[in-house]
């Protein structure tokens, strides 16, 4: 295949980009000779945006789709919503959850999101939601990267078992090692699970992700132990702190010795714009803290910072849609990142920032990379959030397997007839 006349997000355009069994084989101007060859199939961009895929750092797979059961978070907070999920567990089959993830997947797919990582609790010593995800990643291999994090959403040392339980379902075949250290029952318990779950990841040779002080909580600061044991074990680049929250409401002096030290030992950063604006600050009055931590100072100091969607219609969201622009907006929104810059780094934090996390093999538009793009109905990176383009075609190693029409509307105003362009393009 050909993809014809096409605009890159680093501002190229006129751009060719050649497929050969599924890879891209060529990328550049006409000019240069990237051309196919007379018969081949070309998908032509128009001019649009092709972007690499979307990609989600943070997600919870075997909780999403799952809104109204049993009941409704009444309170819409983080804990009545852990409560729920524990209500819900024991009514869980694996066949429930695996539809539900199989019909996100068909979700995330349309919008371009061909890349997921995803906590799955495995404090359930059935692990029928870590059985259930194991045969969804093996189903959607062909279309869509699954990463599956062992999550003890109960706390590692709190719950009984859970230590086996999350050993057993990294046997199955698990791909990363999760922790929630400030859900632990005190802080020198969270700090001793940091310690033990990132040895298990290093002597499995694993990556890391925890939930890391997803609070209000200024004194919450396992991100620091985090990143500790990132170097101390040599896991530089493998391991991720998820949330980090509480590093909004940090004194600033802490921040600037905490912000090397995570930048120093390569612990890449997740934030979860939609999630943290609903969850966090709600103890507080006014003026109401935002709760997301500090994305534009992370950046600067050198941190990877991904965004990721986090929860879909579950027991602690009732919205969302798979749509990694609409995180992308919420981030730029809450974190003020309204630079043109900033906000292409929002872009890239659902993008190539997320793919990183993930560490992603053959993820990109360069040569030698997967043929995985998504084509936008946009110019640029800014006016892809902004507008939340229409995902005009999907394409999975060299093939189109999702198309969407052209967001148009035509105006009838008293006989005069408009077509609405909402790019303004010149």
């Amino acid at each position: 295949m050909l993809i014809r006349n096409a605009t890159l997000p680093d501002g190229r355009t006129g751009i060719n980009l050649l497929v050969r069994d599924g890879r891209f084989a060529a990328i550049g101007p006409v000019q240069d000779g990237v051309a196919g060859e007379p018969g081949e199939p070309e998908l032509d961009a128009a001019g649009w945006l092709l972007s690499p895929p979307f990609v989600d750092a943070h997600f919870h797979m075997d909780a999403t789709l799952s809104y109204g059961l049993p009941r409704i978070n009444a309170s819409g907070t983080l804990l009545e919503g852990i409560a729920l999920w524990g209500e819900l567990k024991p009514l869980l089959t694996a066949e429930a959850i695996a539809e539900r993830a199989l019909q996100y997947c068909d979700w995330a797919i349309a919008r371009g999101l061909l890349a997921i990582r995803t906590h799955v609790d495995v404090c359930d010593e059935r692990l029928l939601a870590v059985d259930a995800l194991l045969q969804v990643r093996e189903r959607m291999k062909p279309w869509l990267d699954l990463q599956l994090v062992a999550f003890p959403q109960d706390g590692v040392l709190r719950t009984p078992h859970a230590l086996q339980t999350l050993q057993r379902a990294l046997d199955k075949g698990v791909d990363v090692v999760g922790g929630i250290p400030h859900f632990e029952r005190t802080s020198d318990h969270g700090a001793e699970s940091v310690k033990l779950l990132c040895e298990i990841a290093a002597a499995r040779g694993l990556r890391v992700d925890m939930h890391c002080d997803e609070s209000d909580d200024p004194l919450s600061r396992h991100i620091e132990t985090l990143a500790f044991h990132a170097q101390r074990l040599g896991l530089q680049g493998r391991v991720t702190g998820s949330h980090l929250t509480s590093m909004h409401s940090m004194d600033n002096y802490y921040v600037s010795k905490l912000i090397p030290l995570i930048a120093e030992s390569g612990v890449h950063a997740v934030a979860n714009p939609l999630i943290n604006i609903t969850l966090q600050g709600r103890h507080d009055s006014y003026p109401k803290r935002r709760g997301m931590t500090r994305v534009p100072e992370l950046m600067a100091g050198g941190v990877n910072v991904a965004f990721g969607h986090d929860c879909v219609m579950d027991p602690w969201y009732a919205l969302g849609s798979g749509d990694m622009l609409e995180v992308a907006q919420m981030g730029l929104h809450v974190a003020q990142m309204t630079s043109q810059a900033q906000m292409r780094a929002c872009f890239d934090a659902v993008t190539v920032n997320a793919a990183r996390v993930l560490g992603l093999e053959g993820y990109g538009l360069e040569v030698g990379c997967h043929a995985d793009a998504v084509l936008l109905q946009a110019r640029t990176p800014a006016e892809a959030i902004r507008l939340r383009a229409a995902r005009l075609a999907v394409m999975r190693r060299g093939e189109v397997v999702a198309r969407q029409a052209p967001a148009a509307s035509v105006l009838d105003l008293g006989g005069r007839r408009a077509q609405v362009d909402w790019t303004l393009a010149r």
